[in-house]
């Protein structure tokens, strides 16, 4: 496996990963793994819908006829 090392990392941030890794049970270096993990981890559906709309752009959306509005039709009594 990789190792990374972070350097000049603010006090306040290492404070605030140490607090973050006790909410979940976990040491400060398995809270930043996931973090890390989760940062670079692609959601399926985002995906999905990031390939959708790259592929609406390049279609040039699409254009729907509407049709006229008419009245209401009578609501039948039960």
């Amino acid at each position: 496996m990789a190792q990374i090392l972070i350097r000049n990392l603010p006090d306040d941030v290492k404070e605030g990963l140490r607090q973050r890794a006790e909410r979940h049970s976990r040491s400060v270096e398995a809270e930043a793994r996931e973090i890390l993990s989760a940062a670079v981890t692609v959601d399926p559906v985002l995906a999905w819908l990031d390939d959708s709309e790259q592929l609406r752009r390049q279609l040039g959306g699409v254009t729907l006829p509407v049709p006229e509005r008419t009245a209401p039709r009578p609501v039948m009594p039960l």
